[in-house]
């Protein structure tokens, strides 16, 4: 099932799936979710903004959504990935140095759907760490680079870079703002992050 359709179900087939989930004994394995609907599912409890595109015409429509949506038209952003800023040249898009950009547009590795992380490297941030990054990103991907776990995404990298693996490997998670209680989000850095997905299997 396409993640699409996974928002746009009808009520009825979610409470079909919430009395089933009640019938069915504890003891009973876990059902495994299809890889996109778990990522979806998690990626948005990150507090993540998923953007589902069926081509690169709604791709860049929902640039300009996100522009329009916050105001952004005149703000300047960062590429670091010049293929992606040769990719979207016709938004006209301003660009700035790091340090002056409102927003970072950039790519991924993978989309890890068990925990619904992002998964980047030197390739989409160089040698810097995450913090240093503006607030809020746009990342651009495609649904053939969801893997279920981080493992099979290092697997991935190291096969696609036989020659020099990238270093600076990490995962963005953390999509809202954190509790400074929670110890577990202790020095995470949180980002406005929207999810610009094109469908590509």
């Amino acid at each position: 099932m396409s993640i699409f359709k996974n928002f746009f179900r009808s009520k009825s087939n979610k409470e079909s799936e919430e009395t089933r989930n009640e019938n069915t004994s504890k003891y009973m394995p876990k059902i495994k979710l299809p890889i996109d609907e778990s990522f979806t599912i998690n990626f948005k409890s990150n507090g993540g903004k998923f953007l589902y595109c069926e081509n690169l015409e709604e791709v860049f429509e929902n640039v300009n959504h996100i522009f329009e949506e916050n105001n952004w038209e005149d703000k300047p952003g960062y590429f670091y990935d010049k293929n992606l800023e040769a990719r979207f040249k016709n938004l006209n898009l301003k660009k700035s140095a790091l340090n002056e950009a409102t927003y970072f547009f950039t790519t991924c590795e993978n989309l890890i759907a068990n925990d619904g992380s992002l998964l980047i490297s030197s390739h989409q941030i160089a040698e810097k760490k995450i913090a240093e990054f503006p607030n809020n990103f746009i990342v651009f991907a495609t649904t053939s680079q969801l893997v279920y776990t981080i493992g099979e995404g290092l697997r991935q990298i190291k096969n696609k870079n036989t020659e020099k693996i990238p270093t600076n490997i990490t995962t963005i998670k953390h999509f809202k703002d954190l509790d400074e209680k929670d110890f577990l989000t202790y020095g995470s850095a949180s980002k406005n992050l929207y999810l610009l997905l094109l469908e590509d299997l």
